[in-house]
């Protein structure tokens, strides 16, 4: 066990767990941040994406000592009312179906739009690749994302 300082949404926590722990364990058992899903457990599903410093990353794989007093957003982080562009276009385009894979499919596309603002359709399914949606709501979430990109 170890004390591992942690930036979670802006804020300071001091976790003592193993270093080898899953952020995603932290994060969830820990912090009580449950938006951030448990989905296959070995990175291949995406349910747990979350960000460190801005870049997507599969949190259930992801050992915590990494992430030690780097700025990690959930999201719990996004928006304090739900209201950042993709969360809104994800509502307007009505993509939620089961709901379970949203916010890592969220949290990818926050990366994604930080990086490249402004994303032709093949961009999009290339970087949102690897995060599932047993639902199949592939081309609305292609959609909400080209619709928060012109809001942004």
């Amino acid at each position: 066990m170890a004390v591992i300082n942690l930036n979670v949404n802006g804020k300071k926590h001091a976790v003592d767990v193993d270093p080898q722990t899953p952020v995603l364990w932290v994060l969830r058992d820990h912090l009580h941040l449950t938006g951030t899903k448990y989905g296959c457990g070995i990175a291949q599903c995406g349910a747990c994406t979350i960000l460190l410093n801005g870049t997507a990353i599969r949190s259930c794989q992801f050992p915590v000592s990494a992430a030690a007093d780097k700025p990690i957003t959930t999201i719990e982080g996004l928006s304090e009312k739900g209201d950042h562009p993709l969360q809104k276009a994800w509502l307007e385009h009505d993509v939620p179906q089961c709901g379970y894979c949203q916010a890592g499919q969220i949290m990818n596309a926050v990366a994604l739009l930080k990086r490249n603002p402004h994303p032709t359709d093949e961009e999009i399914e290339a970087s949102m690749n690897g995060n599932l949606c047993r639902c199949g709501t592939y081309l609305r979430i292609r959609d909400a994302i080209k619709t928060a990109a012109k809001q942004g």
